[in-house]
């Protein structure tokens, strides 16, 4: 996921990137091979904080890891597919105020 950052920095990026969309971006610049586990995955990565929502949560990468049923992953895509829901449990229980989440969804 991502959403736009506030519009006070005219330098800062057009979007933040977060859930899933963050950990792709870790993934990519690695050297992983699948089937890998969970903790092959953090070693290769290290430990990354991944940020589960536009306000700046974040969640280390072995912790989200460790709320998975299954430890081994056959691919990426797998890996991703498993992990979501995660990240959204974090995001949804994070919590905020009504307004923080609708500034989080829509584009202003």
């Amino acid at each position: 996921m991502a959403a736009r950052p506030p519009q006070q920095d005219s330098s800062s990026p057009d979007s933040i990137e977060f859930g899933i969309a963050a950990l792709v971006g870790h993934l990519d610049h690695a050297d992983i091979e699948y089937p890998a586990t969970g903790e092959e995955i953090v070693r290769a990565l290290g430990d990354p904080e991944i940020p589960y929502d536009g306000s700046g949560g974040s969640v280390a990468l072995s912790e989200a890891l460790d709320e998975l049923p299954a430890q081994t992953f056959d691919s990426k895509s797998e890996l991703l597919d498993m992990l979501h829901p995660v990240f959204e449990e974090y995001r949804v229980s994070s919590g905020g105020s009504i307004l923080g989440r609708l500034r989080g969804i829509l584009p202003f």
